[in-house]
């Protein structure tokens, strides 16, 4: 990938110089008595964690059907103690941290929907350390750790020069296309107040900083034409025949392996019966990319090849009932871009990471982050500890063994406090 080549060699040739020029801040957290304080609260309330991310993930929470979990959240939120505690037209629900005022707002979030349709079962079953349940990773887990950290925070009375935003946001995962992150950033109550952003979502170890915003395109082609019988309106044009030519064309589109740009032929339908020619078929198709103009070359490309194919199905087979028509709809659209390395939020969070003995590993991903970097916001995502698997799966799970679960969500809390100006 090119960004994430680029970011490494960078990291590896200049880095050295900017890593050692963050690193005391980092190292003074740490050693800060206030943070070892907030770090043993975690240790003793690692129950009450685990039994929140139960909690939160037994609420339902479909894709654009949130409320119900965002509703509990936000009243954990101001029982909590912070204040402007609001959920905004969009569905995401926050509150405010207050800080001394001398640093600009800082924003912290943690995504409340799930991939898995209303109806799917969520209840968390339990195997020795380990939690199973379809979103108990992404996002359960994340949202339960903001809340211990407000409660580490107050326990050990930690002020930071900023105002920390604390978020539980609607519309991440594929069909929510990113509106909760919209919303707030071109619309909502803190819309050109939000300086800094550090989205929180899955588990793992906390080495993985996403600095870099996958984009991506996805649109709905909807090929129409007349329909009929199978046998009595035999060589009417067809609209799955003209789905079947552009699926091909799709196939052997050629896209660059660096910068990284994909595509997929996600979902397709149509017709009403095996005896009729369909009067409508239609796919479903992702397109990403690392770049935003091999993006949109891409979308260019594959654009012109369904024309291309309602064409030929046009000419080839008769039209004197009426042509194949082609709706495209955008159906997503996300972003592409990066905070640089060199960023301060950036070097922030990798001093911590260094801090706490591991080597940062900067990477691209599509996450609530794509949003703020492509307004140019400074803005990772980082994962909430522990150790995890098979997201978006039925079986997803996570592991709250101690150990490795409290040392996750204390080097997250440093990366916070290093983003907001602990005191």
């Amino acid at each position: 990938m090119k960004i994430a080549n680029w970011i490494l060699a960078f990291s590896v040739f200049s880095g050295i110089a900017l890593a050692q020029g963050a690193q005391a801040p980092a190292d003074r957290i740490l050693a800060n008595p206030r943070f070892k304080a907030a770090q043993e609260y975690v240790e003793k309330d690692h129950d009450r964690i685990v039994r929140e991310i139960v909690q939160i993930n037994e609420i339902e929470a479909p894709p654009y059907k949130e409320t119900r979990r965002a509703r509990a959240f936000m009243a954990m939120l101001r029982e909590h103690g912070l204040t402007n505690v609001e959920m905004d037209s969009e569905g995401n629900v926050m509150g405010l941290r207050k800080g001394t005022g001398n640093g600009a707002l800082l924003a912290v979030a943690a995504h409340l929907d799930t991939v898995f349709p209303e109806g799917t079962d969520v209840k968390v079953k339990r195997e020795n350390t380990r939690l199973l349940a379809p979103g108990i990773g992404d996002n359960s887990r994340s949202l339960a750790v903001l809340l211990a950290m407000i409660r580490a925070f107050n326990s050990a009375n930690i002020q930071t020069a900023s105002d920390i935003l604390f978020i539980g946001n609607v519309g991440e995962e594929g069909q929510g296309d990113l509106r909760g992150m919209k919303y707030l950033f071109h619309e909502g109550p803190y819309k050109d107040r939000i300086r800094t952003f550090i989205s929180m979502d899955g588990s793992g170890g906390g080495d993985v900083i996403t600095t870099g915003a996958l984009g991506s395109k996805r649109y709905k082609a909807t090929f129409t034409g007349p329909g009929g019988h199978s046998y009595g309106a035999f060589g009417l044009v067809n609209p799955a025949y003209a789905l079947a030519k552009a699926m091909n064309k799709i196939s052997a589109m050629n896209v660059p392996q660096r910068p990284r740009t994909t595509f997929n032929v996600g979902v397709i339908g149509g017709g009403t019966s095996v005896n009729s020619i369909p009067f409508e078929s239609w796919m479903e198709v992702d397109m990403r990319s690392e770049s935003n103009l091999e993006l949109d070359e891409t979308v260019a490309t594959f654009s012109r090849l369904l024309n291309e194919a309602v064409n030929e199905e046009n000419r080839e087979r008769s039209t004197a009932q009426g042509r194949i028509e082609l709706d495209l709809k955008l159906i997503g659209d996300r972003p592409s871009g990066a905070t640089p390395l060199n960023s301060s939020l950036v070097q922030a969070a990798g001093g911590v990471v260094r801090a706490f003995g591991m080597t940062p590993i900067y990477s691209i991903g599509s996450t609530d982050s794509n949003i703020p970097i492509s307004m140019g916001i400074p803005a990772i995502t980082i994962d909430s500890g522990g150790r995890g698997g098979r997201s978006h799966a039925l079986d997803e799970w996570i592991d709250v063994e101690k150990t490795s679960s409290v040392r996750g969500i204390a080097l997250g809390m440093a990366i916070v406090l290093a983003a907001a100006g602990a005191q």
